[in-house]
């Protein structure tokens, strides 16, 4: 069984298809990436599989049960966690607190009373995420005062502590620098062995580094599915992205 699918997944803004029939699969120790050019339905996609936005018609099943239409907050709870192509942080908390909400909020309800440091499991828990991501030592730092992949990778962290089965990345590198880039590469390639990844990126060098299948989108349709090498060797592929 894939850890999640799609079944004739549709979106429609009033008479525009931003999604038409589409069949997707991803194994649960797969990265993947959703390529193609703008306005192909990426973001709607993503958004879709994370509840941001309600399919018009398909549905969306994870772990064999479907969460089709479900509150974000809900398919959170499921399993799906997210980060943005803009970074989606609390810039005046400090790292270690942005990771902590995200922990608290699989450990305990929200308790007004008690302190959070009596809750020594969310600690750890928040700790071991900013480890995986290298933050761990600046734990006490502002979010405002890392730098831009800091920020982003404190993002992936925020993510991983909510503990989930698939992984949705939104342009994990844009903006960064050639050394982070390669720094955040590094990251998704190891926490890639432990949980399933699903990635939007239009650096196509991330794209064939990292990932194991490619699914181009384009006009809301899959275009193609394969490994890098098939998709770079594809001629409709070449001929409306890759421009080869």
């Amino acid at each position: 069984m894939p850890l999640l699918k799609t079944e004739q997944l549709c979106v429609r803004f009033g008479g525009l298809a931003a999604l038409s029939e589409v069949n997707f699969q991803i194994a649960r120790d797969e990265v993947r990436a959703v390529i193609g050019p703008n306005g192909a339905g990426k973001s709607t996609f993503f958004n879709c599989l994370t509840g941001v936005l309600r399919p018009s018609s398909g549905r969306i099943i994870l772990n064999g049960e479907d969460i089709t239409g479900l509150r974000s907050n809900l398919i959170s709870q499921k399993g799906i966690a997210r980060s943005y192509q803009i970074t989606n942080i609390l810039p005046n908390a400090t790292a270690l607190e942005n990771v902590r909400i995200a922990a608290q909020s699989r450990r305990h309800a929200w308790n007004m009373i008690s302190h959070h440091g009596s809750f020594a499991d969310i600690n750890a828990k928040a700790e071991a995420a900013l480890a995986s991501v290298g933050l761990l030592g600046k734990a006490y730092d502002l979010a405002a005062n890392l730098s831009h992949g800091e920020q982003r990778n404190l993002e992936i962290g925020i993510a991983l502590a909510t503990e989930p089965k698939l992984l949705c990345l939104d342009e994990p590198t844009a903006g960064m620098s050639a050394a982070e880039t390669g720094e955040t590469k590094e990251l998704i390639h190891r926490i890639g062995r432990d949980l399933a990844i699903l990635i939007v990126e239009h650096d196509m060098e991330v794209v064939m580094e990292l990932c194991h299948r490619i699914t181009v989108l384009h006009y809301g349709r899959i275009l193609a599915e394969g490994t890098p090498k098939e998709i770079q060797e594809n001629p409709r592929v070449q001929e409306v992205y890759l421009k080869t």
